[in-house]
Parts: C-alpha cells; structure tokens; sequence
C-alpha cells in the first residue's frame, strides 16, 4: 500500500548576493573595478617605474607607456569625501599651480617678465592644439580663465586698494562686474542645443526615408533658389566657381545621406554639426572653446565677452592710475618709472599685462564674433569655407561671407537676438 499525502512545494532559497561594503572617506573603486586607498596611490606603480628606468638609461618612452601613466595618475589622483574619494580632474591642477609662480618669477626683473608673459600664450595655444586635434575634452581653459580671474582680483585687492585711490564705488564696479561674468558663464556652460535621438526604432535611414526627405527638400527649396537645406558647405561652390555643375541638390538622397550623422543617429537640421569634443550634435553650431556653443548659449557667450572685456580694462585703469600717477593709461603700460622698485608695484604691474595679454585675445574673439553675426555665418562655416575656399574673403581673410544665409546686416542681427525661441521661423533653414 502506498501512502498519499500531500506534496509540500519545496521552496528555493533565494541566493543572496553579497552586499557591497560601504566606502570609507579615502576608499574609492579604481578604473578596474578593484577597491583602493589614497594611501596606495604610490603602490604598483609599474608602468611609471618603467618610464622613469627608460628616462634614466636614455631611452625613448613609448607613447602608450605615458598614455597608461598618465591614465593611472588620473585615477589615483582624488581627494577624501563622504562615500568615497572623488576623483580630480587633472587638467585642473597645472593653472592652480602655475600661474601665481609665473606671475612672482616675471615680477623680479623686467627681462623676466618680457620671457615669462610671452611663454604662456604660446604654452596655452600648444596644449590647446594638442588637445583639440586628440579630440579630449578638458577643464585646463575653463580652470585657467576662472582661475585668472580670481587671483586678478585677489592681487587687486591685496595690492592696489591699500594704497588708497582706489574709491568704495570703483571697488562695487569692479566687483559686480566680475560676478556678472560668472553668471554669463554659468548660462554659456549650459546646453547649447544639443539634439537628441528621435524615439524610433530605426537606426540607419532607408531609401524610402530617403525619397521622401529628398521630396521634403525639393518643397522647402521652392522659392529660395540654391539655399541649401542642410547648412553645411560640403558641396558648396561661389558663383563664379567654374566646378558649379557639379553642385548637387539640397534635396537629393545623397545630400540627405550627408545630413544623417552615423555617431549620434539622426538626421541634422540645417546648420548643426556634429562637436567631436562632446560626441553629440549641436544645433547651430559655432565652435567648441570652453564649452560647446550653439544655439542654445550663443547669445549667453557673446555676453560673457562683452562683460569680461568691459571689467577687464576697467580693472587695468583703476591700477595704472594706482601704480603710475599723474601718467595716461596707454603710457603707463609702456613706460611706469619706479614700477619695479618695490615688489608690491611690480607683482600689479606684471599682472596688468598678463590682463592685457588675456583681454587682447579675447577683443579678436569678440570681434571675429561680431563679423561673422553681421554675415550670419558660423565659425564652424567658415572653417569649412577657408578648407574648401569657398565664399567671399574680405579684409585678407578676417571676413568670410558664404553668401548662403547672409540676408543683410540688420536682419542678421534680428535672427541673432531671436537664436533659441520656436516662434521665430528662418525660412531657409528647416529641418531637412
């Protein structure tokens, strides 16, 4: 005989996975996923040891041992905080640290000066094209302008105003206009326009999606004869040019194929390029420098310089009035007799100029902005029209007119001052 009872269900245990401690203030998990200690940032340290052997015997070093060195730096390089140490970016570190030495080294002789103010534009432009053409992104610019600023400021403080010509008013000024820069900044820093993925799920453009944006840019194109719809200059020729039968049309399926962007999926509205630095498109793209600007945060940025070169040079009057007396302005940045016989004048001195070399850089950016408005043209445009020589160049290349989007000075203006609004439509610059 057999039994019957009930089947009880057996009941599984659930595996538990192992809960992950909690990280102290100076723990972190490093690019291996492996728990680590700021303690340990000097521990197996192989690749350095290596480098520093190859240093010491004459040897050339790989470029992937310092790519690897400079990575486990990166890593290892943090700070204590709450549930872990954050990492540093490194970028950040050099102007920290470089500038205020520059600056005391060029106080101490006039030579030294002259050496040390022209090594540093050249020092910024070397970094900024070894970065830009590796396609990183970095802090150094955005630390090295913020950071300027503040030991300007700190130097003005600590040595102009004790010397009493320098009024509570003129002090307020300068104050308020340094805190105006940092807010147009804070807007310029924000999304200049960046376009997302359309919710589909197609991934790659079909020929039937080509027919019909081929369509689409035939109807657009009525009545705005040789506009081309996608804003870029890839095939865009002068008026003159003799190769202008080979113009192909805004609305053909392989100008479409141009317009779709293969890293971000989707298809560019007229103007938007594709930013390396970031990875994503942009709509209107101008140039990538600090941040990305487009769009969005075009207006913000074109503020930003406005303020910092009006704050700027009227911090660098109110101190040559203070360190110069009874001399003009532009004289005394020439010649300040004395200027180097106190370190307190000279260390003023030194950093007026290092404020004149900054806003003269800055003056040419804001100038080649305000070209570029008046023509209505971007400065992504017109890299593209100096590669491909096309457009009008003016005044031995500073101006560049493509002719494409130019509707006259005023109208250009009010284009402008409407960037990042849905009611106003520019006609000539759908979306494909």
């Amino acid at each position: 005989m057999t039994q019957k009872g009930s089947m009880k269900p057996v009941k599984k245990k659930k595996t538990e996975e192992p809960e992950l401690e909690p990280l102290c203030c100076c723990e972190y998990i490093d690019r291996n996923g492996e728990k680590n200690h700021v303690a340990t940032c000097l521990c197996d340290c192989q690749d350095l040891d290596e480098g520093c052997d190859r240093w010491i015997t004459c040897k050339s070093l790989q470029p992937e041992t310092c790519e690897r060195i400079m990575d486990t730096i990166s890593d290892r390089l943090r700070i204590p905080w709450l549930r872990g140490a954050k990492k540093v970016n490194i970028s950040i570190i050099p102007p920290l640290v470089l500038l205020p030495v520059f600056l005391h080294v060029a106080s101490w002789h006039f030579l030294l000066g002259v050496v040390v103010l022209t090594s540093l534009p050249v020092l910024a432009l070397w970094y900024y094209y070894l970065t830009h053409r590796r396609k990183e992104q970095t802090l150094f610019f955005l630390s090295l302008g913020l950071f300027s600023l503040g030991y300007m400021y700190y130097v003005f403080l600590q040595e102009v105003v004790p010397k009493g010509r320098v009024g509570p008013v003129q002090l307020a000024v300068l104050t308020c206009g340094l805190f105006l820069i940092l807010l147009a900044l804070h807007r310029a820093k924000k999304n200049p326009g960046y376009l997302s993925n359309p919710a589909s799920g197609d991934r790659s453009l079909s020929s039937s999606q080509l027919e019909c944006l081929s369509r689409k840019g035939q109807e657009k194109t009525k009545g705005f004869p040789g506009a081309d719809m996608s804003g870029s200059l890839n095939n865009r020729t002068t008026k003159d040019d003799p190769k202008g039968s080979s113009k192909m049309p805004a609305g053909s399926p392989t100008k479409a194929k141009e317009d779709w962007c293969a890293k971000c999926q989707l298809v560019r509205p007229a103007r938007a390029w594709h930013c390396r630095i970031c990875g994503i498109c942009v709509r209107r793209m101008d140039h990538h420098c600090v941040c990305c600007v487009g769009e969005s945060n075009h207006q913000a940025f074109i503020l930003a310089l406005l303020i910092f070169l009006l704050t700027s040079v009227y911090g660098i009057t109110l101190t040559l009035d203070t360190i110069c007396r009874d001399r003009s302005v532009f004289t005394a940045l020439f010649y300040c007799p004395g200027v180097y016989a106190n370190y307190s004048s000279a260390l003023s001195f030194t950093c007026v100029w290092y404020s004149v070399i900054i806003t003269a850089g800055m003056a040419y950016i804001f100038l080649i902005q305000l070209i570029n408005i008046s023509y209505n043209v971007t400065e992504r445009e017109v890299q593209q029209a100096l590669r491909q020589k096309t457009g009008r160049r003016l005044l031995c290349g500073l101006i560049v007119d493509t002719g494409q989007y130019n509707r006259g000075f005023l109208r250009n203006w009010h284009q402008f001052s409407t960037l990042g609004t849905r009611a106003f439509h520019h006609p000539a610059e759908d979306i494909v």
